[in-house]
């Protein structure tokens, strides 16, 4: 039953929950430089100290600032340091073909005798000829031939001293993020809506597919799972107690949508289940929200501070497969709640974490902004925005943020994000504080010295033991293991 806006509008009053909130326990306040939000009372202080202004000691957050790389990759914190796992046309996968290029969405899963293994999306797009390292056809692996995408799993042993590298799935289409299943699977999403006949496809795109890194022989003749939509797909996560799917669609004109897919009654989930729901299995919605005075929200670009609540109502898709009219365009804007670039996407906290690269005046309706990370809740039917980016007036300046993508919950608290912006590229956290600090900026010059040109990072994740940071960057195409003095961000 959907939450009706009278009764949002009374909690809120109730528990404070309303439109204007800010400050309040778990948020993920603003970027150093970013739109102002009022803090309130924030966070307590952890064992190592308290709150600012009373004469204690504010602990550290971050780890110091990013020190230059002699090889002109990564920047990164004094203490840390990175590994080239993987390097489009350079390293090679078990069938002798060099790695794709176009790095892109990751997940880690515990492998056999200590290893990790990472399924890596590959985002390649429109004619396979275009490409010179396109995702290699092993036979019985492929979708569709004519399409360059798909991804590969990279198997990296204990002690990270050897690394092999095979296709989980080929003959998909621009492989975004997608995520990761809790019974141990990917699903790869598809953020490409080619039908065949365009571009050279043979088959229609713009599906979710699940690859097993654990058995090779479950990917084999890849199957869409048509239930979870036609759209250009970014981002899919489970909620790991109710069986719900959430996705995002990064998509424009109109702006993109957020689904929630839910599963048909007695269904239950496990490796390869989903292949084998019919194609209008379950129910597939897009979300709608509402301030604490019940009106609609029509474009998540509106928010202007952290702390911001809304209620949410899921309202129907009628035609999911969408081979006339794409599912966003099949609703007035009154009907659903729209944003720019909904991006990447984690479950953690008990619900998902998502993002919304950015907004300006000539795409979205609301306020411009450079990034937004919100919080869907699922318990209590409400998204929360908990990270908001000022736009970058200067992206050439070394440090600064724009443009979050990727995204993943960080075992030392807060978030952990990728950027996909204007000028320097960077990794940063997002600490429960409300605060942001750096990670690792990329070095890697694709352009001249008068004009430089820096790829987005992709795909960050951590190893199950937390000890090890993974993370692409898309062009050319370099998977990087980062380890180092890791520690618990303050809670201040």
């Amino acid at each position: 039953m959907p939450i009706s806006r009278r009764d949002f509008a009374r909690r809120s009053a109730v528990t404070g929950a309303g439109v204007a909130i800010v400050g309040s326990a778990g948020v993920l306040g603003s970027a150093p430089g970013a739109l102002a939000a009022d803090r309130g009372a924030g966070r307590p202080g952890d064992a190592h100290g308290g709150g600012h202004g009373h004469g204690h000691h504010r602990p550290e957050l971050g780890y110091g600032p990013l020190l230059p790389d002699p090889d002109g990759l990564l920047a990164l914190p004094a203490g840390f340091s990175y590994r080239v796992l993987t390097r489009s046309g350079v390293t090679t996968l078990e069938s002798g073909e060099t790695t794709p290029s176009n790095h892109d969405g990751t997940a880690t899963f515990a492998g056999p005798r200590g290893a990790t293994l990472l399924v890596n999306n590959h985002e390649l797009s429109g004619p396979r000829d275009e490409w010179e390292h396109p995702v290699p056809l092993v036979d019985g692996l492929v979708y569709d031939p004519a399409a360059p995408g798909g991804c590969t799993v990279v198997e990296v042993s204990k002690h990270g001293d050897h690394v092999t590298e095979w296709v989980g799935i080929a003959g998909t289409a621009q492989n975004c993020a997608g995520g990761s299943t809790p019974w141990g699977t990917w699903l790869t999403c598809e953020e490409n809506t080619d039908l065949a006949g365009e571009n050279g496809m043979t088959k229609d795109h713009g599906y979710v597919f699940e690859v097993d890194p654990h058995d090779r022989r479950a990917n084999r003749d890849p199957k869409p799972v048509k239930a979870l939509g036609r759209f250009d797909h970014e981002a899919v996560v489970v909620d790991t107690r109710r069986g719900h799917l959430y996705l995002t669609e990064d998509a424009d004109e109109p702006n993109g949508l957020f689904y929630r897919w839910t599963p048909p009654s007695g269904f239950r989930h496990g490796r390869g289940r989903l292949r084998g729901l019919a194609d209008d299995a379950g129910t597939l919605q897009a979300m709608k929200c509402f301030d604490s005075g019940g009106r609609f929200v029509e474009d998540l670009s509106f928010t202007t501070r952290t702390g911001v609540v809304y209620g949410v109502d899921w309202v129907d898709v009628a035609d999911r497969d969408a081979r006339e009219t794409p599912i966003r365009e099949q609703f007035a804007d009154h009907e659903v709640t729209r944003a720019r670039k909904l991006e990447g996407m984690w479950w953690g906290d008990g619900g998902a974490y998502f993002v919304s690269s950015y907004a300006r005046a000539e795409d979205s309706p609301g306020r411009p902004h450079d990034g937004q990370v919100w919080f869907y809740d699922p318990k209590r039917r409400t998204v929360t925005l908990k990270v908001l980016l000022a736009v970058n007036a200067d992206p050439d300046r070394p440090d600064g943020l724009d443009g979050p993508d990727n995204i993943t919950v960080s075992p030392y608290g807060g978030l952990v994000l990728a950027t996909d912006g204007e000028g320097h590229q960077h990794l940063f956290g997002a600490a429960d504080s409300g605060e942001t600090y750096p990670l690792a900026r990329n070095e890697l010059n694709l352009g001249t010295e008068e004009e430089p040109e820096y790829s987005e990072f992709t795909g960050v994740c951590f190893s199950d033991d937390g000890r090890t940071l993974f993370a692409n960057i898309q062009t050319p195409g370099i998977m990087l293991a980062i380890t180092g003095p890791w520690r618990r961000q303050p809670r201040r």
